[in-house]
């Protein structure tokens, strides 16, 4: 004798949703459910593509630790296949699904859990939960801010915080589980424990077949006013005779998938519609304008492609950065200032600053004036550059240094005075002229300055002339 599950699988759209994007799958070596969100269809699509993916684990001959390593390669799979459905229909960005599923290998079970969707196991009557919500209210309840009590009637306590979504960071946690004859299973999604006690799940599971234990969990969740999918495997570990099987099941948004794959190489799946198609509340009368599950991870930052939106902020960046410089270099391309080039004066385009690799100015119009017939006031001035509004200011500037190294050059040179050349016709001897007196400068009143063009050269009086 060996063990095997004895399962069934059952989806409900709920009283109030108009879509269900529930999936499982139940087979002889895998159970399976996935909850997608995102609203519009792209729940539906997430949660069925993470079934049709997964569900090809359910096979024998993988045992063992080996079991660990094929849930991770398949989670990390279906991560991928979101990611290219994004891709191919951008509007599907922001879709999720949590996952939860079970292998057996007729020993042991290996888990793999992402998202808030749960696994329990019923154990000589006690029930215990296997799998850890990834939600907000459960991070509180860890940190001891709040009870398992409070959480239950927590308003944030659909807050998901990790989901397959095609984003790379989506990790599933992973563990070994050992398993026995007379154990009972259970996977659901956040539509049955938000609505329905541990308590009341644990009467619902104590007796019963898988069959009718996943009709009356589900009933428990209408009854409680679930406004969600609710969506149950339930399988029973027992003791059978090798090589007996069992057909699997799919239920939820996943069957129309693997109805249009029929015939094509597929294995065979029992496709079982929601209790809500037979009266159990599937009416979509009353649903909300907005789509709840449209806000079950809204505050998540959007992380897909990282590497593009950097690649993208760093070309804003550097486009920002460069036009700035750009703009700046361009300003400096106007200006204007007077200086030396060598020994002579010079008018520069550009301003006097030094940057590693780029020059900033250079000699607009080198002049024929010597710096050195400058007097020492102007010289120190054209030597630590002399700045000017514009091109014209700088010429003008310029005039005015050579009017002043003009003035400096007659002072220093004065002409002679003229002197007759020839005595008188009338042979006569010459009449002495008394010298005119010289005329009174009046005395310099100390700290006066001078006007250009007044016949004086400035603040140092030529001082320094070579």
């Amino acid at each position: 004798m060996t063990l095997s599950l004895d399962y069934a699988a059952l989806s409900d759209v709920g009283r109030v949703r108009r879509n269900n994007e529930d999936s499982a799958y139940a087979g002889p070596h895998l159970l399976l459910l996935a909850d997608g969100m995102g609203g519009a269809a792209a729940g539906e699509v997430a949660s069925s593509a993470a079934v049709q993916v997964i569900r090809k684990l359910d096979k024998p001959g993988i045992s063992g630790e080996d079991m660990i390593e094929a849930l991770a390669g398949a989670v990390h799979r279906a991560n991928e296949r979101l990611s290219e459905l994004v891709e191919e229909d951008p509007e599907r960005e922001g879709m999720g699904s949590t996952v939860t599923a079970l292998m057996f290998d007729g020993e042991q079970l290996g888990l793999a859990h992402l998202g808030d969707s749960r696994a329990y196991r019923m154990r000589d009557g006690q029930l215990q939960q296997l799998s850890h919500d990834h939600t907000f209210v459960q991070s509180l309840v860890d940190e001891g801010r709040i009870s398992a009590e409070e959480a239950f009637t927590h308003p944030h306590r659909n807050l998901i915080l990790r989901v397959l979504d095609g984003r790379p960071d989506s990790d599933p946690d992973l563990g070994m589980l050992d398993v026995r004859a007379g154990d009972r299973l259970m996977l659901c999604s956040d539509g049955l424990p938000d609505y329905v006690s541990d308590e009341v799940i644990a009467a619902s599971m104590a007796d019963g077949t898988p069959d009718s234990v996943v009709v009356e969990l589900i009933t428990h969740a209408l009854e409680a006013g679930s406004n969600d999918n609710v969506t149950c495997v339930v399988a029973d570990v027992v003791e059978t005779d090798p090589g007996s099987g069992t057909t699997p099941q799919l239920v939820g948004a996943a069957a129309e998938l693997a109805q249009g794959s029929t015939g094509r190489g597929e294995p065979t799946i029992a496709v079982r519609g929601g209790a809500g198609e037979e009266g159990a509340g599937g009416s979509a009368a009353g649903a909300e304008e907005l789509d709840p599950e449209e806000l079950r991870y809204a505050p998540r930052a959007p992380k897909r492609f990282l590497w593009l939106r950097r690649l993208a902020v760093l070309a804003v960046v550097v486009a920002l950065i460069g036009g700035g410089a750009w703009f700046a270099y361009g300003w400096t391309q106007k200006q204007y200032y007077v200086g030396t080039d060598g020994d002579y004066v010079a008018i520069f385009k550009g301003v006097d600053q030094e940057i590693p690799g780029l020059t900033l100015s250079n000699v607009y119009e080198k002049q024929a004036l010597q710096v050195d017939k400058l007097p020492t006031y102007s010289r120190e001035q054209v030597e630590g550059n002399i700045q000017a509004d514009d091109l014209g200011a700088a010429k003008q500037i310029v005039s005015e240094l050579q009017r002043t190294a003009e003035e400096c050059a007659a002072k220093q040179n004065p002409k002679p005075s003229p002197r007759p050349s020839t005595p008188p016709a009338s042979g006569k001897p010459p009449v002495s002229v008394p010298p005119k007196p010289p005329a009174t400068t009046p005395a310099a009143t100390p700290g006066a300055s001078t006007t250009p063009g007044d016949g004086t050269t400035g603040p140092d009086d030529c001082d320094g002339v070579r």
